[in-house]
């Protein structure tokens, strides 16, 4: 890979990374469906005048946004008002064996003993982290964070199937879909959604900003451009620095602890994730 290209793929975990631990602190005070409605009008603004419309796949793209975006998020960011973001970070990776199951069963992709070994590793890391002491009677954080892992996975084995969709496309109608799905949403499960718009702090808005532009439209516009020169195997490995840096963050910004429990739970799932997505010649 070139200097450059190494560059923006360490580039996108620490994007994303970032955007997680600057959301702990704000859906800790405003409603996290609210929030992500407000992320996913941001990117659409930004992103639909300059893509054309794939209109024969709308219906499609509708469904991967209810799923992949509008159930994702809302469960995920849930579950982050929850957890500590080093925490609820190390559970978000299950997308990575998820989406490796769902694609085995049903798109009939071949896996290897290697990757069920890493799955089996990965879940049992969560299975430790749950354990946490801290954690003791409070598990739904943990439970919302794995339906959002499943979510996502649910949503990009759907996207595999729409056939050569240019990348800026796809986020750009995924968000007009998922914004208004999130509003509904919002609607449904929160209250008092005006108001609080109206009183949202600069904080609440630079998030909503980095959020929707820099997280999204450019973190997914510098993933995409990389899948386009490379093979998967060869840049699905950065992301294995999206914990890290996640953790480094929310240690140093937010003052969050990991206790040896934590720990050897993280380094279980990041292990096992590594097993999937860092390939090896041949099969065991």
């Amino acid at each position: 890979m070139k200097t450059s290209d190494v560059l923006m793929a360490v580039a996108v975990p620490l994007i994303w990374g970032m955007g997680f631990t600057f959301a702990k602190p704000v859906v800790e005070q405003f409603p996290p469906i609210l929030l992500m409605a407000l992320r996913f009008t941001v990117t659409a603004l930004i992103l639909v005048w300059f893509v054309k419309p794939p209109w024969h796949l709308m219906r499609d793209i509708f469904i991967i946004a209810l799923i992949s975006a509008a159930v994702q998020y809302g469960l995920t960011f849930n579950g982050l008002r929850l957890l500590d973001a080093s925490t609820a970070i190390l559970v978000v990776q299950l997308e990575v064996p998820f989406c490796t199951l769902l694609a085995m069963i049903f798109l009939k992709e071949q896996t290897t003993m290697r990757k069920w070994l890493g799955m089996g590793v990965a879940f049992g890391g969560v299975a430790l982290i749950a354990g946490e002491p801290r954690l003791a009677g409070n598990h739904l954080g943990i439970l919302l964070t794995i339906g959002g892992a499943f979510s996502w996975a649910i949503g990009q084995v759907m996207a595999r199937g729409l056939g050569q969709v240019g990348g800026f496309t796809l986020i750009a109608w995924v968000a007009v879909f998922a914004a208004p799905q999130l509003f509904v949403a919002s609607a449904i499960f929160e209250d008092n959604q005006i108001e609080l718009i109206r009183s949202a702090g600069w904080e609440i808005w630079a998030t909503v900003v980095y959020l929707g532009i820099v997280m999204t439209a450019v973190g997914y516009g510098f993933w995409y451009h990389l899948l386009g020169k490379y093979p998967v195997s060869q840049v699905a490995p950065f992301l294995l620095l999206l914990p890290i840096f996640t953790i480094i963050a929310s240690v140093l910004l937010l003052g969050e602890t990991l206790t040896p429990w934590v720990v050897a739970g993280g380094l279980a799932v990041i292990a096992g994730v590594a097993v999937i997505v860092i390939e090896r010649p041949g099969k065991i």
